[in-house]
Order: C-alpha cells, then structure tokens, then sequence
C-alpha cells in the first residue's frame, strides 16, 4: 500500500471525527471519519461548476443559500424544490470533492489544522472513504505524470510557443489553448471556463507534450543542484500535519502541525530530470537566437527521442 498522502487525515478516519481539516491549498470537510466535501482556490467550487455548466441558474443558487445554507441544507433544498435531481446533484457534488480533494492533498510546505464540530452549509450529500479519496488523487497524480513529467504547467504561466496547431487538436485543448495569454495560470483558466481544475492541467499537459504551450520563463539552470538547496520549481522540504492530540482538541478546537519527513542536514540536494536540463539549455540558447521559438523546440524534441 502506497504511504498515505496526509498522516493526520488517516488518524481522523481512524477515530472517526467530524470537522474541516485546513491544509495550505485547500480544505476537507469530514463527518464520522468520511469526507463530505471539499474545497480548494485552485479549481472552481460547486456553485461555479453547477451554474456556468448551465445545470442551474445563479438565482436558484443564491435562494439555496439564503433558505437553507444556516441550517446546513443548501443540497437537500436543491433537490427538494426541484431546481435539481438528487443523481444529478451526487454526481456534480463527488466531481467537486474529488477535483478539489486532488488540490488539497497536493505536497505541502505549511502546517495543518483540524476544528472538531465544523459543518458546511451544503450539507450531506454523498460521503467518501479518505481511502477513496487517497487513492484517486494518487491516480490522477500517476496519469498527469505519464502525460508529461514536468509539473511546472500546474502552477506557473503559461505561454504559447509558436508551434502551429494541428487542425486535429481536440475541441477541449483548444478551448483551454485560447486561454493562454502568457499571464494566466492553470488555475485561472480553470476559473476562467468553470471547468475542473484536474481536467484543465490533463489538457495543458497535452499540449506541453505536443510542444504547443510552455512555462512562461523558465528558470531552472542546468547541471547539479549546490548542496544544501533544492531544484528551483520543485517544492521545498517542508512539514505536513501531525495527528491529533490524544489528550482531545487543543485550544480554540485546532489540532496543530507537526513535523514530517525533511532532508537530513547534508543529504544529496534533487538534481534535474533530463527534460528540464534540456529545457533549460534550450532556453539559454533561446536568448542568444533570431528565432527562439524554434530552437526551444528542437531541443525539446531531441530530449523527449532520446528518452
């Protein structure tokens, strides 16, 4: 079994706890052990999936809220008053979680917390396993890296690089394609269309792959990392969340962090993946060219034939 992604998230299924564990991208909500939803800055909410999507108008929405969002209601009253059907619902509610959950449980550097009691005001829908939840963010994270292995697309902006776009690109990618500007992120385009984040960085991926889209300036410099310090781009060692304390909840209901696996003073620092060496190479020699467009490619692609 693979080891799990948040320590303190599998004791809280152990013991079986209700309340929102805050992590630094996100938050999950749990009840008796399971989580009940979730939400994240990187990828659009329910409410923003439910009404660009068309499945409801933002007045129904906003009259859920009002209604039934104090007694913690908002997707019972949904379903009740007709405005929606309790699969449609279940259906939109477990991509929200599962999408936002991805976000949340990606690595962190900052600490955790839990607040025993905590309810959202949507209510119960359709419990998850944190097992479920683990194991589909480790999917996703397998799938993403087998498109394309360098994560920067996920997080940093992005830029076109001038290749020509093949007449056979998916609807989905192009939609997604005229979205980069050069300033905005995966993120924001995700917000930008009121799509799902996780289906937002499987396009971008793509066309990384396809050597449509890249990083906006990369700064990766190639060679060994000096010791003592990490990649630029890749995440610092940092602390995740310790478990809950045996004696109860702490002060003020929270249960801080703790720390987790760090680099030992001394370990050997991460070296680069051949593709990022050579993106950076390329990108050197992009500089120094009447066309770096093209030189940025080649290089690109002799490193992908070499692997």
């Amino acid at each position: 079994m693979p080891p799990a992604l948040s320590p303190m998230l599998s004791r809280l299924a152990e013991e079986r706890a209700t309340g929102v564990l805050t992590r630094e991208r996100g938050v999950l909500y749990l009840v008796e052990g399971q989580v009940v939803h979730a939400e994240s800055p990187a990828t659009p909410g329910l409410d923003v999936l439910l009404t660009t999507r068309g499945a409801l108008g933002s007045d129904g929405w906003w009259e859920a809220v009002s209604e039934a969002g104090a007694d913690r209601r908002v997707g019972r009253f949904l379903v009740d008053s007709g405005r929606l059907t309790a699969g449609a619902l279940e259906l939109c509610h477990l991509g929200a979680l599962y999408d936002a959950a991805f976000f949340t449980l990606g690595p962190s550097s900052g600490p955790a917390r839990f607040r025993y009691g905590v309810a959202h005001w949507i209510g119960p829908v359709r419990p998850v396993s944190v097992d479920a939840v683990e194991r589909e963010t480790l999917r996703r994270r397998d799938l993403l890296h087998r498109i394309w292995p360098e994560p920067g697309t996920d997080t940093e902006p992005l830029v076109r690089t001038g290749r020509a776009v093949d007449s056979a690109l998916p609807p989905r990618q192009r939609t997604v394609l005229d979205q980069v500007d050069g300033e905005r992120t995966a993120s924001d385009i995700s917000l930008v269309l009121g799509r799902p984040g996780f289906h937002t960085l499987v396009d971008l991926r793509r066309l990384a792959a396809a050597g449509i889209v890249t990083t906006r300036s990369p700064t990766i410099t190639s060679g060994p990392v000096p010791s003592g310090s990490t990649a630029p781009g890749s995440i610092a060692p940092g602390r995740d969340e310790a478990g809950p304390a045996e004696s109860g909840p702490a002060e003020s209901g929270t249960v801080p962090s703790g720390p987790d696996e760090t680099r030992a003073p001394g370990a050997p620092a991460t070296h680069l993946s051949p593709v990022s060496t050579v993106v950076a190479q390329a990108a050197e020699a992009a500089q120094a060219s009447a066309d770096p467009d093209v030189a940025l490619l080649r290089r690109l692609r002799d490193a992908l034939e070499a692997l």
